[in-house]
């Protein structure tokens, strides 16, 4: 079982920006300092949800920070940005780092960032295929050429390149695909290449994405020890506390505010409708779905999911409290609490 945090330098009602990043590079080295596997990071643009704005230049940050812990993006999000150019920063990262570098990309949303970075809505509709496979590319070849609708360009030198890490690490960095629907997952399936399912999916869900995952890549020509390896990530919430009832207290107190200032920022590129869950009933709902409460409750949680859906891979948020006293708390709880009841 592996267990890492889920880091979104969450901006919560009251607070600063600076006061978020500073709470999501603590909570990273706290998660190294108490034994978890690893720190994803999230990337938002222009919304108090998450203010961090591009998840590689954290991942740097951290890697040079901690000596052990995996470091990874879930997600960068592929419409807005080149995919040569964040192939080079994955590599240069994956080398610098010994290979502890996961990089995870996903098709993000339809908005206003689509507009300011260049890309359009055409990006987020029809490129993320052709942008992902530009970027393994880049990431598995010696020279790259642009042959698609969206980039095209001559034959150029990959430099780096990834597969020259020193020693017995990786050939290059891991690259995770964010699902949400049935033809993202036959995506990564087709190029065999592991999931990052979200924190509003229940068990059955996960498990028939990771059961159509399964079907896809054999349908693909995929390996059979590619198709039976499950290396999926199951993204969550957790809160650890003596008594249940504080535990999710101390997150329908805080998360709702951040919820309702954080998504409802969000505009939209086309103008298009957007309906927005009830903040207060989507917090309970995520409490009663993922590790928020005592840690046998929570190691319970995380176990019954691996057996329910084959994934023994976790990325938690860990923030829900807004409070930097209480993140890294709840992280340390994690790693001496709930981790060796998971052994």
């Amino acid at each position: 079982m592996r267990v890492g945090t889920f880091v979104l330098a969450a901006q919560f009602p009251g607070q600063g920006q600076g006061e978020a990043l500073h709470r999501a590079v603590r909570s990273a080295e706290v998660a190294e300092e108490s034994g978890l596997d690893s720190v994803w990071l999230a990337e938002h643009h222009f919304v108090p949800y998450g203010v961090c704005p591009s998840a590689v230049t954290l991942a740097a940050l951290l890697l040079g920070r901690t000596r052990r812990i995996r470091v990874g993006t879930a997600v960068s999000v592929l419409p807005t940005q080149h995919p040569v150019a964040l192939g080079e920063q994955a590599a240069l990262l994956h080398l610098t780092s010994g290979g502890r570098f996961s990089l995870g990309v996903g098709r993000g949303g339809p908005w206003v960032d689509l507009e300011v970075f260049g890309g359009g809505l055409a990006a987020y509709e029809n490129s993320f295929p052709e942008s992902l496979g530009l970027l393994l590319d880049w990431l598995g070849k010696p020279r790259v050429t642009g042959r698609g609708e969206r980039y095209g360009f001559r034959e150029v030198a990959v430099v780096p390149r990834a597969d020259e890490l020193l020693g017995d690490g990786p050939p290059g960095p891991e690259v995770i695909v964010a699902c949400t629907s049935p033809k993202s997952v036959k995506l990564a399936a087709e190029k065999g290449l592991p999931m990052l399912l979200g924190m509003h999916c229940g068990d059955e869900e996960k498990a028939d994405m990771v059961a159509l995952w399964r079907t896809a890549a054999r349908e693909a020509g995929r390996p059979a020890d590619v198709v039976e390896r499950n290396e999926h990530v199951s993204a969550g919430v957790a809160q650890i506390s003596d008594r249940p009832a504080d535990a999710v207290e101390t997150l329908v107190k805080a998360m709702p505010g951040w919820l309702r200032q954080g998504l409802g920022a969000h505009v939209t590129v086309d103008g298009r409708h957007r309906v927005m869950r009830d903040p207060v009933a989507y917090t309970e709902f995520l409490c009663g779905l993922h590790p928020v409460g005592p840690p046998r409750l929570a190691a319970d949680r995380l176990a019954a999911t691996a057996e329910r859906t084959g994934i023994t891979r976790f990325a938690l948020l860990v923030e829900g409290s807004g409070d930097l006293a209480a993140t890294e708390e709840n992280v340390q709880r994690l790693g001496t609490d709930v981790l060796p009841l998971l052994k």
